[in-house]
């Protein structure tokens, strides 16, 4: 069964949320944050996937980005993601009450759900980070304009300069992105320079993230760089699995071999259920 809904954020932003649930009993909730420029809605095929194995899953568009509100590309700050974030959890609360929740965030999402985590200590079943950026290569001219806009301009926004290429190694996943007409390549000063610094914030905050931790990456990933993650997923204390897929790009769950991803996250997530 999909729905389809809408809610408000504290700043009256409309944000377009859908999930995915089957008749069966459900053992937990999957809860979605996508990447950059993308939407919840190129997920349906892990979502049926997950409900297929008795999860449920909820997906929301980022203010900004698919079907929400907001100029695309661009975020107030990352505190308020937060609290767009912990929102999105009480409604997925409120929709399936008592049922462990999971959080699962790819790319700008998996910066955002760990983040999320480490200041905010949710109660969660546990967090997945796919695609994960803890070091960005970014032109100096480029970064240096983010700098001085950052409050001078902060919505001024451009492109995100991402290497479509890389995202899957099947070529019709990135031919669908790029026909994609909720797909866009925006990214506002604001955003940018938020997002460049929340790599080094979590390494100055990791002894804040203690949930379960699923961290994957592929090794081939040219749009992070997968060594700096690596690095970091080994030095957490806490309970953190870390996943290499060696070959693999950037969108774990577009490659070939999806389903050999998915069956990994679930069977991670079938040993973290309450």
């Amino acid at each position: 069964m999909h729905n389809e809904f809408y809610w408000n954020t504290s700043d009256q932003t409309k944000i377009y949320t859908q999930d995915w649930t089957n008749h069966k009993p459900i053992k937990g909730v999957v809860v979605l944050v996508h990447g950059l420029g993308e939407h919840s809605n190129r997920y349906q095929h892990v979502a049926e996937f997950f409900t297929g194995a008795g999860f449920s899953m909820i997906g929301m568009d980022l203010r900004g980005h698919g079907k929400s509100g907001g100029q695309r590309g661009h975020f107030p700050s990352f505190d308020i993601l937060m609290d767009d974030i912990k929102q999105f959890l009480e409604i997925t609360s409120n929709r399936y009450p008592s049922l462990p929740v999971f959080l699962y965030g790819h790319s700008l999402g998996a910066n955002l759900v760990l983040c999320y985590t480490a200041k905010r200590q949710p109660k969660l079943a546990g967090v997945i980070a796919t695609g994960l950026a803890i070091t960005f290569a970014v032109p100096p001219a480029k970064l240096l304009i983010g700098k001085i806009t950052y409050n001078l301009h902060p919505t001024m926004s451009l492109s995100n300069g991402l290497d479509r290429s890389g995202l899957s190694r099947d070529q019709k996943v990135v031919d669908a992105y790029n026909n994609d007409p909720l797909v866009h390549d925006r990214i506002s000063a604001r955003l940018g320079i938020d997002l460049i610094q929340s790599g080094p914030w979590l390494e100055s905050h990791k002894m804040d993230l203690k949930l379960p931790l699923l961290v994957m990456q592929g090794s081939m990933d040219r749009l992070v760089n997968s060594r700096a993650t690596q690095a970091f997923a080994q030095s957490l204390t806490s309970n953190v699995t870390f996943k290499l897929w060696e070959g693999f790009y950037h969108e774990l769950h577009n490659e070939p071999e999806k389903q050999e991803v998915l069956t990994f996250i679930l069977n991670w997530m079938n040993n973290h259920l309450d």
